[in-house]
């Protein structure tokens, strides 16, 4: 009989490339992987792993084994569920998920308050990751659900083995002290306001300064940026000043108080958030009272704390 945490082993492995990424997305050191995957290889009488470069690749045996992989899980899956079925239906045990950071803060974190209370025999676990290492941790097993969002536009790309729904849209805003020029005007403010006016933004190659740098698109002009950084409370201090003003999306937002306001953006930039899981877990009772809790009618508009 094949261990499965050996064949769990094998899979992230071949997705990764060398045993030290594997050991590190899987919580092990390099030398327990090593040992699993040699068991699996006792286990099936043959080498699964041959070595190329600083890396290893898959024989033929182990490609046999990690394409069969899906349908061994899946079975899992079924059997766990299949458990729960018979007790009264209540969701119970640990639900792991992946998400990007300000979706644990503007989504998640309010959504595992709600289900403490009403599921309290479920434990959620959130660990933070980029979207493509979200899916890929839910693809390979080591999570068992995705909060992601989509890329320049995109949608993210969802391996066959995933199911997504759409859960928020997050849009972007303007935030600045109420004492800020642009605080007075009692509309939408366009590019052209925008104009001349000091900022502080996240580092490049995020997608906050994809979208500011898109404001600017337009204009004619470089912007005015005093600081980059990328924490957003910390951009909020900096803010708080009144020197500058901050494009920051309404997950990332704690309440603004009173001395704070945002103001909407006439073509606000937004991104959309999806959820994913396993297509074999479609009728897991913990998937499906996160999905509710996750609903745009259960968490409002995720403006956090709008103001002004």
């Amino acid at each position: 009989m094949i261990d499965v945490g050996a064949l769990r082993a094998l899979r992230s492995v071949a997705a990764l490339g060398t045993l030290a990424r594997a050991a590190e997305e899987l919580g092990f050191t390099a030398s327990a992987i090593s040992q699993q995957i040699k068991r699996l290889e006792r286990q099936v009488g043959v080498p699964v792993l041959a070595t190329a470069g600083r890396g290893v690749v898959l024989t033929p045996a182990g490609q046999a084994i990690v394409d069969s992989a899906p349908d061994v899980f899946d079975a899992l899956e079924r059997c766990v569920e299949a458990a729960q079925s018979v007790s009264d239906g209540a969701p119970r045990g640990v639900l792991r998920v992946a998400a990007f950071s300000t979706g644990i803060r503007g989504l998640l974190a309010p959504a595992i308050v709600r289900l403490s209370t009403e599921c309290p025999d479920l434990q959620v676990r959130v660990t933070e990751q980029d979207p493509d290492q979200a899916l890929h941790s839910v693809d390979a097993g080591t999570a068992d659900f995705a909060v992601v969002h989509d890329a320049d536009g995109l949608p993210p790309s969802l391996p066959s083995s995933l199911a997504e729904r759409h859960i928020h849209t997050d849009v972007g805003d303007v935030v600045m002290n109420r004492t800020h020029a642009l605080a007075q005007l009692d509309r939408p403010l366009t590019s052209a306001d925008l104009a001349g006016h000091a900022w502080v933004t996240s580092p490049p190659g995020t997608v906050c300064h994809q979208w500011f740098r898109r404001l600017f698109a337009d204009v004619g002009e470089d912007a005015d940026v005093r600081h980059l950084v990328d924490d957003f409370a910390t951009q909020l201090s900096l803010v708080s000043s009144g020197e500058v003003i901050a494009l920051i999306p309404r997950l990332a937002r704690p309440p603004l108080g009173e001395e704070l306001v945002s103001r909407p953006l006439e073509r606000a930039p937004k991104r959309e958030v999806h959820a994913a899981w396993r297509r074999s877990a479609d009728s897991s009772p913990a998937i499906r009272v996160v999905l509710q809790a996750l609903d745009p009618a259960t968490l409002g508009d995720g403006s956090g704390g709008r103001s002004g």
